[in-house]
């Protein structure tokens, strides 16, 4: 088993990974930007190193110098955790050349599957369907504009490095197409560190299914079962939960098996997930391998038991995986919910800022996956996700309910976050019968918007709150019953600091 870990990431996964690290008895180390240097995930690090400054390419997209950070160490392995350098194949190679271990697939796996256009080949290879769409890398416009002719729009534009909705846009048009392959491809380079896009047909109206892999180096495959990621705004999950609603035990059969087979196919090792599309006859395509632990990986440890970032690293040790398709279920129903730092109410703009009061839901069921702290200044570089709230219930009504609850004992003070409008989601009709796909939230905007009169309500109600009280401390304070407002240093009577 490996002694020390680098954790290239930040935020609460890079705390996910550190716990995994300590439970298998392992020093973790961290990195950070200058941006980062007070961030919660360093406390929970035995050492750590400043890779850069703030801006992504200089820092946590750094290859050279998170090299030189796990040298100065001297680690045996580097965990990416999700995003950055989580599927670039050339940090595979570069821990491989350091005689690293790259806790995720090797590089030339990576390479295949974490490049969307190459994996679709490969899969189409094995006859799992595939959405119409590139089978190349392309860098012509005139490429990109014969292909969507002949699949027809509307065409989706994709990053072909990395997910999660990052580069993605939508064309419906060839009028938009050049503009939104431009902006793909600024959008892919920043957060990827690679500006390669590609087109496939869009699919209207489908669910969002993924299967969770684990694959060891001794060839042993099984799935953990499926993740619905229907709910998304700008092409990024914000609700996921499994079992899904849509799937019967047929049907979830044949996906899982799909899923191993395209693991399978591409030589992959460790944990990944492959995702679906769903259509609206159930016809199933696949979308695409990530290459690394998910965001919302949490449900599927809730429902299943297994922890997939100590797998990941066992597997990485060489460990074969100690279970059998057959001995895994899901148990009960489990719901996470992603809280970001945005502003719902104006197209979910990132809102950083001092976070002046924080407090976290708990209690059974409730898990908090969490990168942030009171008084912490959340940093404008970076993905805007604070932090996951995840539960867990015996159905799903009453996953639906803890969440609920669990949301509305959260409470972040100071930025503007997402967390009424992650409640007003549990609240909707179509959420609560199941029935949802990925225009959700287009499809149900005027319920999920916050409405103008209940602003103007809450404020109107504020106010007069505040003028009662005013009033009635006035009137008791006149009368000699209280005195005005006091701290506790002031009411022990006189006091000074002594010098001994």
């Amino acid at each position: 088993m490996f002694k020390k870990i680098l954790i290239a990431n930040r935020g609460e996964i890079a705390i996910r990974v550190a716990r995994a690290c300590r439970e298998l008895g392992i020093c973790p180390v961290g990195i950070f930007s200058s941006a980062d240097e007070y961030s919660r995930h360093l406390r929970h690090m035995d050492e750590a190193y400043l890779v850069g400054d703030p801006p992504p390419q200089e820092s946590y997209l750094n290859i050279q110098a998170i090299m030189a950070a796990a040298e100065e160490a001297g680690v045996d392995a580097i965990h990416p955790g999700y995003g950055f350098l989580a599927e670039n194949p050339r940090f595979a190679e570069a821990c491989e050349a350091s005689g690293i271990v790259f806790i995720g697939p090797s590089s030339k796996a990576l390479a295949l599957v974490g490049d969307k256009v190459a994996s679709r080949s490969t899969v189409k290879k094995v006859g799992v369907p595939i959405i119409p769409g590139m089978q190349i890398a392309e860098r012509e416009m005139t490429s990109f504009k014969k292909i969507a002719e002949q699949v027809g729009y509307p065409v989706i534009v994709k990053a072909s490095m990395g997910g999660g909705g990052k580069g993605m846009r939508i064309v419906r048009t060839e009028k938009e197409l050049e503009a939104s392959i431009e902006a793909g491809k600024r959008e892919a380079k920043s957060a990827f560190g690679d500006e390669t896009v590609y087109l496939e047909k869009y699919i209207e109206r489908p669910r969002h299914i993924e299967f969770q892999i684990l694959r060891d180096k001794h060839g042993n495959t099984l799935h953990l079962f499926e993740r619905e990621c229907s709910i998304q705004r700008r092409h990024q999950k914000i609700v996921e939960e499994t079992p899904s609603t849509v799937l019967d035990a047929e049907l979830r059969q044949r996906m899982g098996e799909a899923a191993k087979k395209v693991i399978e196919a591409s030589e992959y090792t460790n944990a990944g997930t492959v995702e679906f599309l769903l259509d609206e006859s159930r016809n199933f395509y696949f979308l695409e391998v990530n290459a690394r632990v998910q965001v919302e990986h949490p449900i599927t440890e809730m429902v299943t038991g297994v922890d997939l970032v100590r797998h990941q690293i066992m597997i990485a040790a060489g460990s074969k995986i100690d279970l059998k398709q057959s001995s895994v279920e899901q148990r009960g129903h489990a719901i996470e919910a992603r809280i970001y730092a945005e502003d719902p109410e104006n197209n979910f703009l990132p809102c950083p800022g001092k976070i002046l009061f924080l407090n976290e839901p708990d209690g059974p069921g409730v898990r908090v996956d969490s990168g942030i702290y009171q008084g912490w200044d959340v940093p404008p570089y970076y993905d805007p996700i604070l932090s996951k709230l995840i539960v867990w219930a015996e159905n799903r009504d009453m996953a639906i309910k803890r969440m609920s609850n669990a949301l509305n004992n959260y409470v972040i003070l100071g930025i503007k976050t997402n967390l009424g409008y992650l409640k007003r989601i549990m609240g909707t009709a179509k959420f609560i019968a199941g029935d949802y796909h990925t225009h959700f939230i287009d499809d149900n905007a005027s319920e999920l918007r916050m409405a103008d009169d209940n602003i103007q309500a809450a404020i109107a109600a504020a106010s007069l709150i505040a003028m009662g009280r005013k009033e009635g401390e006035k009137a008791l304070i006149q009368s000699g019953d209280i005195r005005r407002s006091t701290t506790p240093w002031q009411e022990i009577g006189d006091w000074e600091i002594c010098k001994r």
